[in-house]
């Protein structure tokens, strides 16, 4: 037994040396775009951008979005917004947005009646609005994003001025509970096993990212990979927008800008659980076996070194606390990008098992009812296997 946990100690130890070495050698190569020489002077002459926004009943925010488009600062700014079938006020708020839409902007509202065989309410949005657009660049964002000012304008810059084909901005995550911050903090520190942001423009390496409040894509990659026809039925179509493209062997890139994009993802835990409902089961391709191995994984990580260090034998605790430490560093590297003090790390596993448990719900659900439901709307799950 105490060779077990020696073994289990020491491996855990290695793994959680991994991303914190690799945060502390290579972190500086993410660029952070709030920075002076990111933003453009007058001279410089920025190419066309179209910004398509789906909605399905967002009534609550996507005013205050769409406001937040119209204050950028971005010379002729094109936004097309659809209304995807939503039963509360979203598309009575958007009519009304457009009739006020100044030269700051335009704002081009379609409404989706009716959803056709074989596509998803929202891939089949966005594919509409980016149909209606003619710009050089387009950005595919959520209708809860709220923009600061000069954020397209930054974020536009740098994708220019490094050849950038897809270009991902993470956001700032209001979070308004202890709850919420521990889960965002700790999401963004599992993420660093999956992607590593310097591989990211290297397009031998397997790494690739999408975000849906920032899909930022030059509109010749868009075309290049089908567009979003070529992923009716995904699921989780940001990530699969970012992977198609890495794949297409397109320059593919991650910035950090404290305040650029803000959105409340979620509110409170079971929130967090309720909005992973709809796709961590298409995360893990729809397999029982994978959803086994994750929540196993993810345990193993987050959870054994706290019970190894209270429960193993003498000196055979030291390994389980190295790895401890190593997930506080984590953590502490992190604190820049979540906003999230590094001393939630002490609620990491807290927040693995509430993932698993999200991560078994999502499955369950969609088992029992044979279908994914999103937003009032049951996708088959026969038809999303065979996508």
């Amino acid at each position: 037994m105490t060779l077990f946990f020696w073994i289990s100690g020491v491996l855990l130890a290695l793994i959680w040396l991994v991303p914190v070495v690799e945060s502390a050698i290579h972190s500086h190569r993410v660029a952070t775009i709030t920075k002076p020489e990111w933003n453009p002077t007058a001279d410089d002459e920025l190419p066309s951008l179209s910004v398509v926004v789906p909605a399905r009943n967002e009534a609550v925010a996507i005013e205050e979005a769409l406001r937040s488009l119209f204050a950028l600062d971005y010379p002729k700014l094109a936004v097309v917004a659809i209304n995807d079938r939503s039963t509360d006020a979203t598309g009575e708020i958007l009519e009304r947005v457009a009739k006020h839409a100044d030269s700051a902007g335009s704002l081009s509202v379609i409404h989706v009646r009716e959803l056709p065989p074989r596509w998803l309410g929202k891939t089949h949005a966005m594919w509409l609005g980016a149909r209606q657009t003619t710009s050089e660049w387009i950005l595919f964002t959520d209708a809860d994003c709220v923009f600061r000012a000069d954020a397209l304008r930054r974020a536009i810059y740098h994708a220019e001025s490094t050849n950038t084909d897809h270009l991902v901005l993470m956001p700032t995550f209001l979070t308004h509970s202890w709850g919420e911050s521990m889960m965002i903090a700790f999401l963004q520190v599992a993420g660093s096993f999956a992607v590593r942001p310097r591989k990211l423009r290297d397009p031998e390496a397997r790494d690739f990212i999408g975000a849906g409040a920032f899909n930022l894509v030059r509109r010749s990659a868009y075309e290049k990979i089908g567009t979003f026809e070529a992923l009716r039925m995904e699921i989780v179509d940001d990530l699969k927008l970012g992977e198609r493209i890495k794949r297409a062997r397109f320059r593919q890139d991650v910035v950090l800008g404290p305040g650029l994009l803000t959105l409340r993802w979620f509110e409170g835990v079971a929130g967090l659980v309720r909005n992973v409902e709809k796709n961590m089961f298409a995360l893990l391709r729809f397999r029982i076996s994978l959803v086994f191995a994750a929540c196993l994984g993810l345990l193993f990580v987050n959870v054994l070194p706290f019970i190894g260090v209270l429960f193993a034998p003498g000196w055979a605790r030291a390994p389980f606390a190295v790895a401890i430490a190593l997930i506080a560093g984590r953590y502490y590297q992190n604190e820049h990008v979540s906003g999230v003090p590094g001393i939630a790390f002490l609620a990491n596993p807290l927040s693995a098992v509430v993932t698993a448990v999200a991560a078994w719900r999502s499955t369950l659900a969609v088992l029992r009812d044979g279908a994914v439901t999103w937003r009032g709307t049951k996708y088959s799950l026969e038809e999303l296997r065979k996508k």
